[in-house]
């Protein structure tokens, strides 16, 4: 695992990165990369619409944009929608080496499809980032074919870190229930901003004192457990609720047979079992 609080420098990575695709993640992709000091040459970006935000970063640093002639890639990020992905990674495929290793970022492509397109013999890292990546606090499971070397996986998470940490995944089939916990999770926790601001006003506060409330109290909560790498959740939940108090009350309710455990083990099922259906 690497660590987003300490971030690898980018500034003598030798490789020749090509990104396909430069949307949301393909963009904050970007921005991570020059921002730990990636060199501009060192990198293609292969989109016929770039949005005006990323646009401007290519042209602000002169970055290649699908060059009559690209060179082929030492690393291959393909970050387009999964219902495009068909069509575009055949158009892609001359970008592929002997010593390419190929990212997926996509949703639902497993490895076996890639090795379709690409070669059986082609090194495939299948990844599930999430949109926290943004802002540099994201988390990627990843999955690497048997065909990827040492060295193509360090240069991967080297790349992959720039948006935040890295799990590497012992198997492929995990990366359904990674998408369920991490991937699809940010809509989670902003769910439960939502929820609490609901209850507030429910509660009798003014619904925009209850807005700002909720979302400032799970903004420094998500900050608190960020700034304490060696503290485990419950124990940060344990030290917030005196007996008896007001949070045990509320913990009481939550914690109940009917509560938030029950809900999230059924809802990280659903999301897992959408994965294994959108992947077949």
């Amino acid at each position: 695992m690497t660590d987003a609080a300490s971030p690898r420098s980018l500034a003598t990575f030798a490789g020749h990165v090509v990104l396909v695709g430069a949307g949301q993640m393909g963009g904050a992709l970007l921005r991570g990369w020059l921002g730990h000091g990636l060199p501009p040459a060192r990198i293609t970006v292969v989109d016929p619409r770039p949005p005006a935000n990323v646009q401007a970063i290519i042209d602000e640093h002169g970055i290649a944009l699908d060059p009559a002639e690209p060179a082929v890639a030492d690393v291959l990020i393909l970050a387009v929608k999964p219902q495009i992905a068909d069509d575009v990674m055949p158009l892609v495929r001359h970008l592929v080496g002997p010593r390419t290793v190929v990212v997926s970022v996509m949703a639902g492509k497993t490895i076996a499809r890639l090795e379709e397109v690409f070669g059986a013999g082609t090194a495939i890292v299948r990844t599930i980032p999430n949109t926290p990546a943004a802002v540099g606090r994201g988390i990627t499971g990843a999955a690497a074919s048997d065909q990827v070397t040492a060295a193509q996986r360090a240069a991967v998470e080297t790349l992959l870190s720039a948006v935040g940490r890295v799990e590497w995944l012992m198997r492929e089939d995990w990366i359904d229930i990674v998408t369920a916990v991490s991937g699809s999770g940010p809509a989670y926790v902003f769910l439960l901003a939502e929820v609490m601001a609901k209850a507030g006003a429910a509660a009798g506060l003014p619904p925009e004192l209850a807005a700002r409330l909720a979302r400032a109290t799970v903004e420094g909560a998500g900050e608190l457990m960020h700034r304490s790498p060696d503290v485990e959740p419950a124990t940060l939940r344990q030290n917030v609720t005196s007996p008896n108090g007001t949070t045990h009350a509320a913990l009481q309710v939550l914690m109940g047979a009917e509560g938030i455990d029950a809900a999230f083990v059924a809802a990280i099922a659903a999301a897992a079992k959408r994965s294994r259906e959108l992947a077949g």
